[in-house]
């Protein structure tokens, strides 16, 4: 019997800081608590576990999708934490100003001594939890849709703070211990604020460099919109018009130069999911499968969703006009305040809806019904032997039972 394939190694979107245990554990099959006992446990064993947790971080790639990691746990806020604890330790050593010494055990005849100024792990501590937090600020969270820009902003605000309170503290220590002896403590928060300052200063320019590439493809997009208005678009425009409506020459025309019109001008950006967008793309399915020519024109504004009723029933008298009728096909949009009008027009043989079979549901009940049902009406407008049927469906924007 075969094992079950295991999930593949990667890192999910939505995490608590990483990722790397969660994505450990769902391909071992194990619980993430399990993997970050192992992990903490091998950190004791010369810093393992930390150097493969790391590697993991820089390596692992993230699960697919498109939507924007999220972090739950708030690193930065911790870390900015951190360093505030870290600063209060340094105002206390500051006014102590004394000298802490450690005796290790002799190692066979020799001994050692550690000799260290009391401020000083206080301020190693503050300005690696500061210069920490505004980095992942800044580089992560960033562009994390649960915190974002100002987040960022807020958070270098205050390791900036940080470090000048540990400047402002150490710097008049020089006149007590000497200038050569707090050098090191001075220089700490001052290298922490100008690599706070260069990440700063690095996103921006990337962001420059970005907004300047979307230009470039903009104009060059524009540019060969233009070409090929002047060119293509024209040639196929002229092979519908010495072509009839119903020709496979120009359907095949007709679907061409949607495509081409809707990469041309739409750009990268997804289509909005509303009502005239999802019967545009109805229209040129439609287009594909039968011998018809559709258009579709909107005014007003509506937010009408593609997935309500309103756009059921539209797809439907659609759907019946270019099988029953065939040939050019109108559709119009009309957004209010009030209500939002649907009206599909053909030229086709007219017909008597109140003749129509009691087994044909699709009429009766997928439009009429339909926009009964939904707190609308559906108004069809034919005459048997007369060309052109007409299809109203109107939905009032309030009351309505989706």
């Amino acid at each position: 019997m075969r094992r079950p394939a295991r999930p593949p190694l990667a890192r999910p979107r939505t995490m608590a800081v990483t990722g790397v245990t969660a994505g450990l554990a769902d391909h071992l099959g194990v619980s993430a608590t399990r993997v970050r006992v192992l992990l903490a446990v091998a950190t004791l064993v010369g810093g393992a576990g930390a150097v493969f947790y790391v590697w993991c971080w820089m390596f692992m790639p993230m699960k697919p999708g498109e939507e924007t990691p999220t972090r739950r746990v708030p690193v930065a806020w911790l870390l900015i934490g951190g360093a505030g604890v870290a600063v209060s330790g340094v105002l206390a050593a500051a006014q102590q100003d004394a000298v802490v010494r450690i005796e290790l055990p002799p190692a066979g005849a020799l001994g050692y001594t550690w000799v260290f100024w009391s401020t000083e792990p206080w301020v190693a501590a503050a300005t690696i939890l500061a210069t920490a937090a505004g980095v992942w600020a800044g580089a992560i969270d960033r562009v994390d849709p649960a915190r974002g820009p100002r987040h960022a902003m807020v958070v270098r605000v205050l390791a900036a703070a940080a470090l000048a309170i540990v400047f402002l503290t150490v710097l008049p220590l020089a006149d007590v211990r000497g200038a050569r002896a707090v050098l090191g403590e001075l220089a700490l928060p001052l290298v922490s604020a100008v690599i706070i300052a260069a990440s700063a200063l690095l996103q921006a320019w990337r962001r420059l460099v970005d907004d300047r590439i979307g230009r470039v493809r903009e104009e060059q997009r524009a540019a060969m919109a233009a070409h090929l208005h002047d060119s293509v678009l024209q040639t196929l425009a002229l092979i519908q018009n010495r072509s009839e409506a119903s020709s496979e020459v120009s359907r095949i025309a007709r679907a061409q130069e949607r495509e081409l019109r809707a990469w041309l001008y739409d750009g990268d950006s997804p289509a909005d999911s509303d009502l005239a967008t999802d019967l545009r793309d109805y229209a040129g399915a439609l287009e594909l499968d039968y011998p018809v020519r559709i258009d579709v024109v909107s005014t007003g504004t509506s937010t009408e969703r593609a997935s309500g009723e309103l756009a059921a029933a539209a797809r439907e008298a659609m759907l019946n006009a270019a099988r029953h009728a065939g040939g050019e096909i109108s559709v119009y949009i009309e957004g209010a305040a009030s209500a939002v009008d649907v009206f599909i027009r053909d030229r086709g043989a007219g017909f008597d809806p109140a003749a129509v079979p009691a087994d044909r549901w699709g009429v009766r009940e997928s439009i009429i019904g339909r926009m009964r049902r939904t707190g609308g009406t559906a108004v069809i407008r034919s005459v048997p032997d007369v060309t052109g049927t007409e299809v109203r469906l109107s939905l009032p924007t309030g009351g309505r039972r989706e």
